[in-house]
């Protein structure tokens, strides 16, 4: 049985051989997008540094022209390093690191689920002695693209996306070339202002740029919100410029020596004098059945709108109550989004497919009459898992709903039972073995997937390996879809650790492996042996155990051979890990074949530390320390590193549970108004340095 094709949305492998037809789950755009410019740069390499190409001038055309309208159709898609942007000298986005992170929203999807978020708001004031009486600010969610927009000294200092949260993207040259965004501000600025909002692309001007694809012979954009976050990250800002980008201002961030505020929507205002775009639907709620009405009434009235949105912001007013009410890992308890319904459309369900992921998970998914839903045209949906399939009733022959919300897996909701014919559709059956290798599924007491148990199951084996070379894990770049299928084809790859020892003179013997692209590919191999360790941990596909459980381990354990025979207790006991992910990594390690990998990787001079801990009294445990101005001796981010060192926290602003404000030059006006207002004792540098020192506030 052949392999099959790739599916990133709905399961990493799937059954059906590759095909470009509608029969066969289509390969993930950004999956197409990386295997073309790889095969691209591979023939350009064979064409001009070695004077021997393989294909003919009008496939390679090909090639090109299908990157180029990919990229067209997913501007988010565009980098500057794609072949289709190498002309002339490429801009580069630098990495940014947010002072304070830029936060998402938890969602609700109805007023039962609002109330319920109002029920926790209130008992999260209750705790901190405030009053469960509070106004709401209600603000449009504007679909567009989140950006953080630095002012030093009343200009544009720096205009950042939001990426993970933590780190964005510097895209400040184009920001400048967007006609609302301010460049300077009116005298009396802070000396330091961020400001947080959204770019995004009116919906007239969409019209007007797609309506010029069409008369240039181009594939059209598929939505505003995509078209928006391409247009932002273009190396020619003059595009940048050309697309008529608007922007509006939704919440201050870092702010130094700025006005003091009480409510959110006071700042609105006074952005609103300072220059920056605020929407003007904007209002102040003081109630949930209050806050509701907003949120029907656009609901209902959001193709009004010059621009898409999907859905309401509500945000507690009052700016003094935020610390208190707290923050998950991921989103404010101040704040919720109220999402609005999906876009739904009705199409055939042509056939039930399943594919195996690298963990084994046998996903079903929807093989589709293809249907515009959501900005895009879907052909493939998720079906989740046996109990889904079996809840919807969902056969083959059915005419199904689709649900497709802006970035959301698309999924079938259910059939049009009215539609079903009348003598009826066949129930479809779960299959009982792997549908790649035979191997009896199996589904776990508890669980709601069935799991291929066999790591030895090509799909397992292609999906891990290419987990391992991936950008998150080792980096090992030129070691995609397409080369790993062929190495396990040949029988080169059986597990992870083969990558490092592949037979590069069989390779010479390959078609389209020249010298040049094998010297790059065992370059690329020999550098990821000294990624760091918590690399190493992401790329060993351990169930349960992301990116951050990975770091947190590394930094723990300082070496692979420390966490190898840790009990599953020991694993549990560090900080931020949980029974869940320890179990699965002592099991993980505990398992002879996955031993023999680790053993293979070790003698193949793959790193196995960790980065180095400082050694330092825990000094600063329980304690919560907030940093305000410059410091002589501490850049920003050292300041934390030394807090964290020590067992302390370091927030982004003044609360009841705040041992100590350290006041360096240009300190925030509003944090030491909050210090003096709770009591909270402010440091000096050199008090700071006694603080890390002792643990106790100076006298």
């Amino acid at each position: 049985m052949p392999l099959g094709c790739k599916f990133a949305e709905v399961g990493d492998f799937a059954v059906a051989p590759r095909r470009y037809d509608a029969a066969v789950p289509p390969k993930d755009p950004a999956d197409r997008v990386d295997e073309l410019r790889a095969m691209i740069r591979h023939h350009s390499k064979l064409y001009f540094d070695e004077d021997a190409p393989e294909i003919p001038d009008a496939d390679f055309d090909a090639l090109v022209r299908e990157l180029r309208a990919l990229e067209e159709e997913f501007p988010d898609l565009l980098t500057v390093d794609s072949p289709t942007q190498q002309v002339g000298g490429a801009a580069t986005f630098a990495p940014v690191r947010h002072g304070a992170p830029m936060m998402s929203l938890d969602n609700v999807f109805d007023f039962v689920e609002l109330t319920a978020w109002g029920g926790r708001l209130e008992r999260r004031l209750t705790a901190i002695e405030a009053s469960t009486k509070v106004d709401l600010v209600a603000e449009l969610k504007i679909d567009g693209v989140a950006i953080s927009l630095r002012y030093e000294r009343g200009k544009l200092a720096q205009a950042a996306t939001r990426g993970d949260g933590r780190v964005g993207e510097d895209v400040t040259a184009n920001a400048r070339a967007i006609a609302p965004i301010p460049k300077t501000l009116p005298k009396g600025a802070p000396a330091v202002l961020e400001v947080r909002g959204e770019i995004f692309m009116p919906l007239d001007v969409f019209e007007r740029v797609n309506q010029a694809q069409v008369e240039a012979g181009l594939r059209t954009y598929a939505n505003p919100r995509n078209t928006a976050a391409g247009s932002l990250r273009q190396k020619d800002a003059s595009i940048t410029a050309s697309r008529e980008l608007a922007f509006w201002s939704y919440q201050l961030g870092q702010v130094e020596g700025g006005p003091p505020f009480t409510s959110h929507h006071d700042t609105l205002q006074w952005l609103s004098e300072m220059g920056f775009p605020v929407n003007p639907e904007i209002t102040v709620v003081h109630d949930l059945p209050q806050a509701y009405e907003f949120c029907e009434r656009w609901q209902q009235r959001r193709h009004d709108l010059a621009y898409e949105v999907d859905g309401v912001v509500l945000k507690v007013d009052e700016l003094a109550l935020r610390p208190g009410l707290g923050e998950t890992s991921k989103a404010p308890r101040w704040a919720i989004a109220y999402k609005f319904p999906p876009e739904e459309r009705t199409t055939m369900l042509k056939d039930i497919m399943v594919s195996i992921g690298r963990t084994g998970r046998a996903t079903p998914f929807a093989l589709l009459e293809p249907v515009f839903v959501g900005g895009s045209t879907v052909g493939v949906a998720t079906l989740h898992n046996q109990d889904q399939v079996k809840a919807k009733d969902v056969r083959p022959g059915d005419i199904v709903i689709v649900r497709k919300a802006g970035d959301v897996i698309p999924e079938v909701v259910g059939p049009l039972i009215s539609e079903r014919p009348k003598k009826g559709l066949k129930e479809w059956k779960f299959p009982k073995k792997c549908p790649v290798c035979g191997t009896q599924l199996v589904r776990e007491d508890g669980e709601a997937d069935h799991r291929c148990p066999n790591l030895l199951c090509p799909a397992r084996v292609a999906g891990a390996i290419e987990h391992f070379a991936s950008r998150g894990a080792m980096d090992i770049e030129g070691f995609g879809e397409q080369r790993v299928r062929l190495f396990q084809e040949l029988g080169m790859v059986h597990d992870v650790a083969d990558v490092y020892y592949l037979d590069y003179e069989r390779l010479r013997e390959l078609e389209g492996f020249g010298d040049i692209s094998i010297t790059n590919l065992r370059n690329a191999i020999d550098a990821s042996k000294s990624r760091p360790l918590n690399n190493l941990l992401v790329g060993l596909n351990i169930r349960h155990l992301g990116p951050a459980g990975a770091e947190t381990l590394a930094r723990a354990f300082g070496h692979l051979d420390t966490l190898l025979d840790a009990s599953a207790d020991h694993i549990a006991d560090i900080e931020g890990v949980g029974d869940i992910i320890a179990n699965s990594v002592h099991d993980w390690f505990a398992d002879e074949q996955n031993r023999r990998i680790v053993e293979k990787l070790r003698a193949a001079g793959v790193n196995f530390e960790g980065p180095e801990i400082e050694d330092v009294p825990q000094t600063l445990e329980g304690k919560s320390v907030v940093v305000t101005g410059t410091l002589e001796n501490y850049s920003r981010e050292r300041v934390e590193e030394v807090i964290k060192a020590r067992g302390g926290k370091s927030p982004g602003s003044v609360s009841k549970k705040t041992t100590a404000v350290v006041v360096g030059d240009g300190p925030g006006a509003a944090k030491l108004s909050k210090a003096e207002e709770l009591g909270v004792p402010v440091l000096d540098e050199a008090g700071f340095e006694a603080l890390l020192q002792t643990g106790e506030i100076p006298s």
